[in-house]
C-alpha cells in the first residue's frame, strides 16, 4: 500500500505491458551518494529472474557487494527483503523480513516486522500461547521489546471451549518508537485524521514512519519527474496534468480540444484509468495519437508510468502532451509527472464547494475548468461562490468557464493553450540562444589558448 494516498499495489500497464524500472544508490569513495533510475527492458521479462548487485557501507567504512535476485517482480525502488532471526532473552526465537531501502550500515536502524508469542494464564488455570506481529524499528546490534504502542487483537479459547478477542495495546512510552495517533475530536464531534505530522492516517504506522515512506516514495518519484520534464523541455513539449472526480468531462474536453487544435501543432494523449482502455479509443478516433496508462489498484499516475508511456508515444517537437490523469481529486495533487501545468477540471454538477473540500488539489493547480456550464441552468451551483472558494486555496488561479458539449468556452480555452505554447516555445528558444553563446565562448577561449601557446 501506498502511505502517501493510501492506494494499492496493483501492476500498472501502459498499453497492456507492465511498467518496469527501478533506482540503484551508489556510495563513492568521497562518501558522496547518488542514485539513478534503473531500467530492465529487453532483456528479460517480469515473469523471468535478473540479478544484479547491490552495494553496503559499513559504520567501520568497508564495503561489501552482495548478488540481489528479482524474480518476476514488478516496478520497484532499491529496495530487497531478506529474513533475520532473534533470540531473546527467555530463549524464544522469531523470525522476521527485513526490507532495505537504498543503502544501509549494520549499525544503522532498519525497520521490519517481527512474530513473537504471548502466554496468558486464566482464573481456572488454564494456559494458551498466540502469536501476532509488531512493526518495529532496531539496529543490527540493538536490543528491542515487544511494546510497540499498537493495538491489535488477540484470540483465546476458554476451557469450556468458548472464544472471545479483544485488543491488546502495547504502551510504547518506554520504547521510542513514536505513537499512533488516533483521531482528534473537534468542538463539533466530528473526527480529524489529518492533523498530524504526516497529515493522513493509517492504522497502526507511527506519524513519523509515515513521513519518513512519503518523503522515500516522493523523492524517487521527483526524480523521475525531474527527467520526464527535462526530455519535455529538450524537444519543446508542452506537458499538461489534467486532474478532477471521474464523471467531470475530461475525456470529452480532451476530443473537443484536439479537434480544435489538430491543424495547428501535434497534440498526443495519456490516458489514466484503473481499467479499460475506452478513453484512449475515444481519443484515437479523433486521429490523435494516444496511450492507456492502467493503474491496477493505484488511484493516481506517477512519473515512471508516464515516462514508459512517452516512450510508446513517437511525440513531435514542438507538440502539446495532454496527460489525462486517474479520476480523483486527492491523490494525484501529491505526484509530479514532469507536467508544465496541472489543470483542475470541476463540473458544475458536483457541487461548489469542491475546492474547500478538496484544497491540495486546486492549490497545486495552475488552472481551474468550469466544465458543463450548459448544465447550468438544471443544477444548483453558485459559480461566482465556487471561484470566490477557490482562490481562497489558490489566489493565482485562473479560471475559466467551459461546455466541451455546446463548445461555450472553448475559444478561451484555446487561446490559453496557444499562450502556454508560445511561453514553451520562448523558454526553449531563450534555451537554445543561451547554449549557442556558451559554444561560441569555448571557441573563442580555444582559439586564446592557441594563441599563448604559439608565443
Amino acid at each position: 500500500m501506498c502511505t502517501v494516498c493510501g492506494c494499492g499495489e496493483g501492476e500498472a500497464r501502459v498499453e497492456g505491458q507492465a511498467v518496469r524500472g527501478h533506482e540503484h544508490e551508489h556510495r563513492h569513495a568521497d562518501g558522496t551518494v547518488h542514485s539513478h533510475p534503473h531500467d530492465h527492458s529487453g532483456a528479460h521479462g517480469h515473469g523471468a529472474a535478473h540479478e544484479h548487485s547491490h552495494e553496503h557501507r559499513h559504520a567501520d567504512g568497508t564495503v561489501h557487494r552482495h548478488p540481489h535476485d528479482h524474480a518476476g517482480a514488478p516496478a520497484h525502488g532499491h529496495h530487497h527483503h531478506h529474513e533475520h532471526v532473534h533470540e531473546h532473552a527467555d530463549g524464544t526465537v522469531h523470525v522476521h523480513v527485513h526490507d532495505h531501502g537504498g543503502e544501509h550500515g549494520h549499525g544503522a536502524e532498519h525497520d521490519h516486522l517481527h512474530r513473537h508469542a504471548h502466554s496468558h494464564r486464566h482464573a481456572d488455570g488454564t494456559v494458551h500461547a498466540h502469536a501476532h506481529d509488531h512493526a518495529s524499528e532496531h539496529g543490527h546490534g540493538a536490543g528491542h521489546d515487544h511494546g510497540h504502542g499498537q493495538p491489535h487483537h488477540h484470540e483465546h479459547r476458554h476451557a469450556d471451549g468458548t472464544v472471545h478477542s479483544h485488543p491488546h495495546d502495547h504502551d510504547n512510552a518506554h520504547h521510542g518508537h513514536g505513537t499512533v495517533h488516533a483521531a482528534e475530536a473537534g468542538p463539533d464531534g466530528e473526527l480529524h485524521y489529518g492533523r498530524g505530522a504526516a497529515h493522513a492516517h493509517a492504522p497502526g504506522m507511527t506519524q513519523e514512519r509515515m513521513v519518513r515512506i512519503e518523503q522515500d516514495i516522493l523523492g524517487k518519484n521527483n526524480a523521475y519527474a525531474r527527467s520526464n520534464r527535462e526530455h519535455f523541455r529538450r524537444h519543446g513539449i508542452l506537458a499538461l496534468n489534467l486532474v478532477s472526480s471521474p464523471g467531470s468531462g475530461k475525456t470529452s474536453l480532451l476530443a473537443a480540444t484536439i479537434e480544435r487544435l489538430q491543424n495547428r501543432y501535434p497534440v498526443s494523449v495519456i490516458e489514466g484509468d484503473q481499467q479499460t482502455s475506452h478513453d484512449a479509443e475515444r481519443i484515437r478516433a479523433t486521429g490523435a495519437p494516444a496511450v492507456q496508462v492502467n493503474t491496477g489498484k493505484g488511484c493516481h499516475l506517477d512519473a515512471l508510468m508516464v515516462g514508459h508511456a512517452v516512450e510508446h508515444l513517437k511525440l513531435d517537437r514542438r507538440g502539446l502532451l495532454l496527460i489525462e490523469n486517474v479520476g480523483n481529486l486527492v491523490c494525484p495533487s501529491a505526484f509530479d509527472l514532469g507536467e508544465a501545468h496541472k489543470v483542475v477540471i470541476l463540473s458544475v454538477t458536483e457541487g461548489e464547494d469542491k475546492p474547500l473540500k478538496y484544497p491540495d488539489m486546486f492549490h497545486a493547480s495552475d488552472l481551474m475548468i468550469l466544465n458543463k456550464t450548459d448544465l447550468l441552468p438544471y443544477v444548483d451551483f453558485d459559480v461566482a461562490r465556487c471561484i470566490d472558494y477557490a482562490r481562497r486555496v489558490n489566489p493565482e488561479l485562473e479560471v475559466l468557464q467551459v461546455s466541451a458539449r455546446t463548445g461555450e468556452g472553448m475559444d478561451a480555452w484555446i487561446a490559453w493553450l496557444n499562450r502556454a505554447m508560445g511561453q514553451d516555445a520562448g523558454a526553449e528558444s531563450a534555451e537554445e540562444e543561451l547554449e549557442s553563446l556558451r559554444r561560441r565562448v569555448a571557441e573563442l577561449e580555444a582559439q586564446l589558448q592557441e594563441a599563448r601557446q604559439e608565443r
